[in-house]
């Protein structure tokens, strides 16, 4: 249900949903607490660093996909930041070494990479893990697009070069092959991992499962996965970390709109001031259709109209919906579940304007934390 936002909010929008997060986070607490594991938060997937306090006491750190990330982690969050790219840039890892505690690499060769500047930095306290591919596919979104596993992937070290790897240097095993995945998929990760990998398990000091576990969506079986995390953690004496990014912020946000035309073309079409291209890309790249309060699929409620950004874009369309009254500009829409992935992956193309980042805060204060211009339109430009 729709908590109450303030009728003069400026739309474009994201809102974070403050209740909503910390009552995800209770989740989150309770693996914590019953598996013995560590939980990071995967900030490719979300970043509202002014809502990293709520975190505090749930998880160990962040995990990151490169140097900006891993620098955001560092100093925002401030307690273990992880790393991981599938190859880094001239001097990325001699950066990283001064900004991470755990860094990850890909390959073989990248694993020399990092070893050598390790090594050279002098630093004892670094954590180097190596990214293995298991071959076990699961991820429920998107097919092979979001499928760590799949055929070509260029993630993680295959089983037929896994030994080239110098397991007595490593203290990491890192396995990431989940999407969406709901317990059975996480389960499966974990037993799989164990049943094939158990000899270099028994070499490192940590395994991490990655993200993709959706560990809030409706019907995860929590227990489950509490259950398999004891029972591997009891097997191989080592600690165990996960990194379910966009599972810590399922439904715990909006992105507010407003209807800003209506136009004609055989059927109904209403133009809104966001957009699929520019504020809800994945709409367009898994794709899929995001829900709207009050509003259902075409043909339910007596209007449907076709919902569409303002781009130049022909195909920055959002979905097609119901409602029990025609639209009119003017009129506010409510996107759920616009947490995960979403500003992260905004941009300004068009000159779109970027929507306010906004908490809503369990009193029902509304705080808008950052508005953005014309300025950061032309800042990107150089």
């Amino acid at each position: 249900m729709l908590p109450k936002l303030p009728d003069d909010i400026r739309t474009p929008a994201y809102v974070l949903d403050v209740a909503a997060l910390k009552r995800n986070l209770e989740t989150a607490a309770r693996i914590k607490r019953e598996a013995g594991v560590k939980i990071l938060l995967a900030t490719k997937a979300w970043a509202m660093p002014a809502a990293f306090p709520l975190l505090d006491d749930t998880l160990a750190g962040t995990t990151a996909s490169g140097e900006y990330e891993a620098r955001l982690g560092r100093e925002e969050f401030g307690r273990e930041v992880h790393v991981y790219a599938p190859a880094y840039g001239p001097g990325e890892i001699e950066r990283l070494i001064d900004i991470a505690d755990h860094i990850y690499a890909n390959s073989p060769d990248e694993m020399a990479r990092v070893l050598k500047a390790v090594r050279e930095s002098g630093r004892t306290n670094i954590h180097v893990g190596a990214r293995i591919n298991p071959g076990y596919s699961n991820a429920t979104l998107g097919g092979a697009l979001y499928d760590p596993c799949a055929p070509n992937s260029r993630f993680g070290t295959t089983a037929e070069e896994i030994d080239r790897l110098p397991w007595d240097d490593i203290d990491i095993f890192h396995a990431h092959a989940l999407c969406e995945s709901l317990a059975d998929g996480s389960v499966g990760l974990i037993d799989h991992v164990a049943r094939t990998f158990e000899p270099y398990l028994r070499r490192v000091k940590a395994v991490n499962f990655g993200g993709g576990h959706f560990i809030n969506k409706p019907g995860y079986d929590v227990g489950k996965l509490i259950a398999a995390l004891k029972a591997f953690r009891a097997e191989f004496g080592i600690e165990v970390y996960l990194e379910p990014g966009a599972g810590l912020v399922v439904d715990a946000g909006y992105l507010v709109s407003s209807v800003i035309g209506i136009h004609r073309n055989v059927g109904e079409i209403a133009i809104l001031d966001a957009s699929a291209s520019t504020h809800m890309p994945d709409v367009l790249e898994v794709p899929y259709t995001p829900t709207i309060i009050g509003a259902d699929k075409p043909g339910v409620h007596p209007f449907t109209y076709i919902l569409g950004g303002k781009t130049c874009m022909t195909g920055d369309v959002i979905g097609e919906y119901s409602f029990d009254a025609p639209l009119k500009p003017g009129d506010r829409l409510v996107f759920t579940d616009m947490m995960q992935y979403s500003f992260v992956k905004n941009t300004t193309f068009n000159g779109t304007p970027l929507p306010d980042l906004a908490i809503l805060h369990e009193d029902g204060r509304y705080e808008v934390v950052r508005s953005f211009g014309y300025e950061e339109f032309r800042r990107r430009l150089g």
